[in-house]
């Protein structure tokens, strides 16, 4: 196999240094710039989810009166239209204070151009509908989670500078401190002084509580902005499978641009060479000039076709090896590994083989992993492991290697991943500068 790997660089930079903060999470939350930001996020959530609610009520409540007459349908078509319009600021919002990166739905596709079949297409389409439950469901929740952030984060801070400014009751409101009960006979105060310690403390505490309550609020938010304003699960997977499909087609091209390569110029050079040798025997023979010259050629000839022979079965084995076919993953491992320049550990631990296709992609995966060891790791030793779990089928190739490989985009762990992609498969590297390496491949069952 030809395939270029990058992943294991000669010289591997260091791994950069997680930056750590002397002060811990907790106590940096209050003043982190997301904790900020999403506060934001929730104190413009009112006025927005103000807007929306009354733009949704009006296009249910006018196209509905409308109903009765032709104008109906396309004022609700242009209604869900426009909360479409509406959830293209939601999501925009969500992206620049939440830090949520949520896709936009499927685009509308009318049968052909025209009002009527674009009318079409808005109703038929769920994400419109949704965009307009958007503006009803967000409503009550955006109002909710702004009276109760406004009110907590506020009162939190408000209480944890009391201590700063609790010598102005006496001064100013003429109070010997804070009244905690008192009737006609008799009151009972509390030491600003005091009153201010505990407010303090109090203070700190809801302060240190605030982000999670925050988060936790914009977190609901968030889930509202994925679940209605983006695209449905079966549209998402259905990118995902044209997406899948076209790497499925473009890894098939590759193999076909390659094995075309391979017999061109290797087995069919050779049996070319091989006829101009047999031609120019013949017309020996045929003119009784055979001499010491001709045997050496077919000797060469005969040569050739040995080797035009072995170019063909390592092919055909690139292709799809028999033994696979016949014997299954296994043996067919301890084959390949057995032509690995590194030495190679394979235990297989299958009680029943595969898919066909789920098999072919686990051996080519560990061919193209065991030809990267060999290749760019300076590995001593591999090892790999195949096994079943539930549906899924496991597979690891570690080495003691140099490490630094990884999946990052123009290597060859990256088209090796986006093979396993198209089948729904995973693959995980983990290689740090120095290795060891193990990379680990999940795929589908499907036996």
């Amino acid at each position: 196999m030809d395939t270029a790997y990058t992943a294991y660089p000669a010289h591997p930079a260091h791994p950069p240094r997680s930056r750590r903060h002397r002060v811990p999470a907790g106590l940096r939350a209050p003043f982190s710039a997301r904790t900020w930001r999403e506060f934001l996020h929730l104190f413009l959530g009112l006025p927005v989810a103000g807007v929306t609610f009354a733009y949704a009520v009006t296009v249910v409540s006018v196209s509905a009166g409308l109903l009765i007459t032709f104008l109906g349908i396309p004022l609700l078509a242009g209604g869900l239209a426009g909360a479409r319009g509406l959830g293209v600021v939601e999501r925009a919002r969500a992206r620049a204070l939440l830090g949520l990166d949520v896709a936009a739905p499927e685009p509308l596709r009318p049968a052909k151009p025209g009002l009527m079949p674009w009318v079409a297409a808005v109703l038929r389409n769920g994400a419109s509908w949704r965009h307009l439950l958007y503006g009803f469901l967000h409503f009550p929740w955006a109002l909710f989670a702004f009276v109760l952030s406004v009110t907590f984060w506020s009162l939190a801070w408000a209480m944890l500078v009391f201590p700063l400014y609790y010598w102005l009751l006496p001064r100013y409101a003429a109070l010997p401190g804070i009244r905690l009960w008192g009737d006609d006979g008799a009151v009972l105060y509390v030491s600003p002084a005091v009153a201010a310690g505990v407010t303090g403390v109090l203070g700190l505490l809801a302060v240190l509580a605030g982000p999670w309550v925050i988060r936790g609020l914009a977190a609901v938010d968030g889930l509202l902005v994925r679940g209605l304003l983006g695209p449905s699960p079966l549209a998402t997977r259905v990118g995902e499978l044209e997406s899948d499909r076209g790497v499925v087609a473009d890894t098939a091209a590759a193999d076909l641009r390659r094995i075309e390569r391979d017999l061109h110029d290797g087995a069919q050079t050779r049996l070319v060479a091989l006829a101009m040798d047999l031609g120019t025997v013949k017309e020996r023979l045929a003119e009784g000039t055979a001499d010491e010259t001709v045997a050496r050629m077919v000797d060469e000839a005969h040569g050739e076709v040995k080797i035009a022979l072995q170019e063909l079965r390592d092919l055909a084995r690139g292709i799809h090896p028999a033994i696979l076919t016949d014997r299954g993953l296994g043996p067919a491992l301890a084959s390949l590994a057995g032509r690995c320049p590194v030495p190679v550990t394979v235990e297989v631990d299958l009680a029943r083989r595969p898919a066909p296709a789920i098999e072919g992609i686990a051996y080519f995966t560990v061919s193209e992993l065991l030809q990267n060891v060999a290749e760019h790791s300076g590995a001593r030793h591999a090892s790999v492991d195949v096994w079943c779990t539930g549906q899924m089928l496991m597979l690891t190739v570690s080495d003691d290697g140099r490490g630094g490989a990884s999946t990052g985009a123009g290597g060859g762990l990256a088209g090796l991943a986006e093979r396993l992609g198209s089948v729904d498969g995973l693959l995980v590297v983990d290689s740090p500068a120095g290795g060891p390496t193990t990379v680990t491949a999940e795929l589908p069952w499907r036996g």
